[in-house]
C-alpha cells in the first residue's frame, strides 16, 4: 500500500493562501465563541435581529406582530403607497407558522433599505422597489411613502428594547404604531405618546451589515476611526441616499475641507459638499 498522501480535490487558485485550522481544547469552547462561531458560519444574506440601534442598516424587514398572523410592512409600487399585509399570506393552512428567527423576505415589496444620517442616532427608510420612496410623517401622525427627498419629517430614531423589538420615534418624538382604520383595515400611524403592543416591531438584517456595524464599533473603540478625517468619498458613500450606489465627490477645492477641520466644522462642510451635488428639487 502506497504511503503517498491523498491530494486534495478542493478548488485552489493561484497565490490563495492556505488556510490554518486553529486547535482548540473543548473545555475552551464557551457561549460566547460559539455564538461568534455560528455568526462566522451563517452566510452575509442571512436574516437576523439587531441587538443595537446602530446595527439597523442595509436591506431591512419590518414585521408587527400582530395575532392571528404577523403583519409585514410592503410597499405596493403601482400604487405608491405602503400596505399591510400578513406574513403568512402565502402560506397553506396545513402549514406550520415558523417563528420569528425563521422568517425571511419572500418578495422585493417586503423590503426595506435603511440608511443613516451623519452625524446622528437617526436613520431614514426608503422603499426597495421603484424610485426609492422616503417613509415620512407629518405633524398629523400621517405616515407615507411618497417623498423623493430626505428632511426632518423622514428622519426616525430606532429604539431597540432588550427582547429584540424596535420602536421608531418620529421627529416630533411621536412613535410608529399600526392602527386599524375604517372598514377593519390597518395601516401605519405616527401619533402614538408612549411604546405599547402596537408601536413595537420586529426589524430583520443581514448578517453582513451587522458584521459590518460590530467592525466600525471596534474601530472606534480602538481608535482606528478618526472622525476628523476629512474622507470626503468614504462619508458620501456612507451618507448618500442616491447615486445609484456610486459615491460622488464635489469638483470643488480641497482646501475649504482642510480649513473647515482645522476650524471644527468638517461634518458641516462635508454636508454642504453633498448638498450642492444634488439638483434643485433634492435639495
Amino acid at each position: 500500500m502506497s504511503s503517498d498522501k491523498v491530494r486534495s480535490t478542493k478548488l485552489k487558485f493561484k497565490g490563495e493562501k492556505t488556510k490554518k485550522k486553529r486547535k482548540r481544547d473543548d473545555d475552551e469552547e464557551g457561549p460566547s465563541r460559539r455564538r461568534r462561531k455560528d455568526e462566522d458560519d451563517e452566510s452575509p444574506e442571512t436574516w437576523v435581529l439587531p441587538e443595537a440601534a446602530n446595527e439597523i442598516r442595509g436591506p431591512a424587514f419590518i414585521l408587527h406582530p400582530s395575532d392571528p398572523s404577523p403583519i409585514c410592512i410592503t410597499y405596493d409600487s403601482t400604487r405608491g403607497r405602503i400596505v399591510l399585509q400578513s406574513a403568512d399570506k402565502e402560506k397553506s393552512e396545513d402549514a406550520e407558522s415558523p417563528s420569528i428567527l425563521k422568517r425571511a423576505p419572500t418578495d422585493v415589496s417586503q423590503v426595506w433599505v435603511v440608511t443613516r444620517v451623519a452625524g446622528s442616532p437617526t436613520i431614514n427608510i426608503r422603499t426597495g422597489v421603484g424610485e426609492g420612496k422616503f417613509i415620512s410623517c407629518d405633524k398629523h401622525g400621517l405616515v407615507s411613502a411618497d417623498r423623493e427627498a430626505r428632511g426632518p419629517q423622514e428622519e426616525w430614531t430606532p429604539v431597540v428594547f432588550p427582547d429584540g423589538m424596535v420602536a421608531f420615534q418620529n421627529i416630533y418624538e411621536k412613535y410608529l404604531s399600526v392602527d386599524e382604520v375604517a372598514g377593519g383595515q390597518l395601516a401605519l400611524r405616527g401619533d402614538s405618546e408612549e411604546v405599547g403592543f402596537g408601536e413595537r416591531f420586529w426589524v430583520k438584517i443581514q448578517t453582513k451589515y451587522k458584521k459590518e456595524a460590530h467592525a466600525e464599533e471596534k474601530k472606534r473603540k480602538d481608535g482606528m476611526i478618526d472622525m476628523s478625517t476629512a474622507d470626503e468619498a468614504g462619508t458620501n458613500k456612507l451618507y448618500q441616499a442616491w447615486g445609484a450606489g456610486k459615491s460622488v465627490v464635489s469638483v470643488d477645492d480641497k482646501k475649504e475641507l482642510k480649513r473647515a477641520k482645522k476650524e471644527g466644522r468638517l461634518a458641516e462642510a462635508l454636508l454642504d459638499r453633498r448638498a450642492k451635488l444634488k439638483s434643485d428639487r433634492f435639495c
